[in-house]
């Protein structure tokens, strides 16, 4: 029920978005087969097939791996990077040319990347990095660079991004 489930609150999400809805059916199908090494080996021409289409031909770096809840929307889908550890919650928005991912530590290696509650509406050109987390209701303006927490219903706005309580 949960697949089908956000197939469908996905494709609502993208209503008039026929690219938005094609990439979310395909993210969908890959994140349900990659769950066991059995149907990840039985699939693996999808897998290829879902690189070339929506990372080659779409530019949408969305790996099979990102957990997404359901009714996401993908509004101008172009140039659009999100890190496969990368959480969102139900009904989050995600505009075109936006980096969403982690960074390097001090340490080596690298730190998570962002987490994003519920109902998230990022801008276009946003950059949203490191093992941070986006509250509620929280949008994130365009061409904002965000490296530090968003509480709920917060804006997050400029460069590095600062953050007001939404009205």
């Amino acid at each position: 029920m949960g697949v089908r489930y956000g197939i469908f609150q996905d494709w609502k999400a993208n209503r008039g978005n026929p690219k938005g809805r094609l990439v979310m059916v395909l993210f969908r199908m890959a994140h349900v087969l990659r769950q066991s090494l059995f149907t990840f080996l039985l699939f693996l021409p999808y897998f290829i097939l879902y690189r070339i289409l929506v990372e080659w031909l779409l530019c949408i770096e969305l790996p099979w791996k990102t957990r997404i809840g359901p009714g996401f929307r993908i509004d101008h889908g172009q140039a659009l990077v999100i890190n496969d550890g990368t959480v969102f919650g139900a009904g989050c928005t995600v505009r075109n040319s936006t980096t969403i991912g982690n960074k390097r530590a001090k340490e080596g290696g690298y730190t998570r990347p962002p987490v994003f509650g519920d109902r998230v509406d990022v801008g276009a050109n946003a950059v949203v990095i490191g093992p941070i987390n986006i509250g509620d209701d929280a949008i994130i303006g365009a061409a904002a660079v965000v490296l530090r927490d968003v509480p709920a219903n917060h804006v997050a706005i400029g460069n590095p991004a600062r953050c007001v309580p939404r009205k």
